[in-house]
């Protein structure tokens, strides 16, 4: 499984996350990771952008419920088959 570092931009500690599926919609990236290589984990989905020099790529979080909606229908397989149930929104 790929395994990505985010390097958040306020300084905080670098997170790891490891990509589960990746995905194009209307020609833009979207990353499905999660916090943990096994068991139980927190999934999100990731909007790939790229940075304005061009030398590295920026994540930030689908956070709109219309564009998770259409994301999650392409990543509906795979949640299947890897047995993700998902829970939407705040709890």
């Amino acid at each position: 499984m790929e395994k990505i570092v985010l390097i958040p931009e306020d300084g905080a500690s670098p997170e790891e996350f490891y990509v589960l599926d990746t995905a194009t919609l209307a020609g833009q990236n979207y990353l499905l990771v999660t916090d943990e290589e096994e068991g139980d984990g927190t999934a999100l989905i990731f909007r790939e952008l790229s940075a304005e020099d061009g030398a590295e790529v920026i994540y930030e979080i689908v956070e709109d419920d219309r564009e998770l909606d259409a994301v999650l229908t392409l990543f509906a397989d795979t949640l299947k088959e890897l047995g993700i149930d998902l829970e939407v929104g705040d709890e």
